[in-house]
């Protein structure tokens, strides 16, 4: 008897889980974590990156881990629906999996009505759609939550962190291998309190503490896109428009070998230092360079953290891709600007010339959903 086998494939159900979280609080490094666990549990994993531009350094940081990865670019997942639903089926087609991870844009926000609800709606015959995580990173809690701040950045940036938040299902506070006991449990209880609606569980994208309690509450389902926010659009756009945006790329090259780790992490270093030097708040900035002795990723999330290599190669290199992305609460041709004139040091420090390839740099447009579902 002969089968069709796309046939069968687009039969299966997979579970869909959106990961939301402010830019900085470690989605990328959850995301892959998350996705080893499942893979060690012989599950069959896809993913979906969302960027405002293209070259995104989370991209590539997931495929070099041997994960399928598509890329929605150009907007956010509530604005790019339909090519997010025709990146769900091309790897449920194509690779049949048994999980899909999405990781949005980390200024966004109003994802429960515009991306989890419709997905559950719409398509609900073909995934169940996980309850909707959000991370948050533990020092922008303790400013915006904790302290009532904005965390370095406009009360309009901040309103776009604390909705977030009160769109979840599940909050996990990440990075908790860095906090006390005591500020643990401080950073905890507010959240509850703020966020009632909230399941909240402590993570370490680093350590994986508190993984599988979050992975359980995942795949025991429930309430998923519930929690519908009332979001000021007004308020939201003006909040993203005030971020600086850029990703950029340059073609390395050397005549004697350098380390790839170093030239990352001095990146990063070099031009987080600047930034701060001119009294601007740093969301995230992540430098990579690719090459056929493996990648080397090192980022910066500013809310009072270090550089660090996040992933190193351990190899000396000729040459290879390097992609700086930035996002920046400063002017974006400013940003452009200032990223030329710190990474041309760093290279020839690195004894290495490189050749501008591409740098988009701009600052956000409102948004615009395909969908957004109203409260139930």
């Amino acid at each position: 008897m002969h089968f069709d086998s796309k046939s069968q494939k687009s039969q299966e159900r997979a579970s869909f889980l959106v990961i939301g979280g402010f830019l900085g609080a470690g989605k990328t490094t959850a995301l892959l974590r998350l996705a080893q666990r499942y893979h060690e549990l012989g599950k069959r994993v896809g993913l979906i990156t969302n960027d405002q531009a293209a070259h995104l350094v989370d991209t590539g940081t997931l495929r070099v881990r041997g994960f399928r990865v598509e890329e929605v670019a150009g907007a956010c997942f509530c604005c790019k629906f339909d090519e997010l639903a025709q990146c769900a089926e091309r790897l449920r087609e194509e690779e049949r999996p048994h999980v899909l991870l999405g990781e949005p844009v980390g200024s966004c926000t109003d994802l429960a009505a515009t991306v989890v609800a419709p997905m559950r709606t719409m398509y609900g015959d073909r995934y169940d759609v996980a309850p909707y995580s959000v991370l948050v990173d533990p020092a922008r809690a303790r400013q915006i939550v904790l302290e009532k701040g904005f965390g370095g950045f406009s009360s309009k940036v901040a309103y776009i962190f604390l909705k977030q938040l009160e769109e979840a299902d599940v909050l996990c506070l990440n990075k908790v291998d860095t906090l006390t006991p005591q500020l643990r449990a401080d950073l905890m209880g507010a959240l509850a309190a703020e966020f009632p609606k909230a399941k909240v569980v402590g993570t370490s994208g680093l350590t994986g503490e508190g993984f599988e309690e979050w992975r359980k509450l995942l795949d025991v389902g429930g309430p998923a896109g519930r929690n519908i926010a009332d979001v000021d659009y007004d308020v939201y756009a003006e909040g993203e428009a005030e971020l600086g945006w850029l990703n950029a790329a340059w073609e390395v090259r050397s005549e004697r070998s350098f380390d790839a780790d170093a030239l990352v992490h001095d990146v990063v270093a070099r031009t987080s230092s600047r930034i701060r030097a001119l009294g601007h708040e740093v969301a995230h900035l992540k430098a990579m360079l690719e090459s056929p002795s493996g990648t080397a990723v090192a980022n910066f999330v500013g809310a009072g953290s270090t550089p660090h290599l996040s992933q190193p190669t351990r190899a000396a290199v000729s040459g290879g891709l390097l992609t700086l992305n930035a996002r920046v609460h400063m002017d974006p041709t400013m940003l452009r600007s200032l990223a030329d004139a710190e990474v041309a040091p760093v290279l020839t420090a690195h004894r290495a010339v490189g050749h501008a390839t591409d740098a988009l740099y701009f600052r956000p447009g409102r948004p615009v959903p395909t969908h957004r579902f109203t409260k139930e």
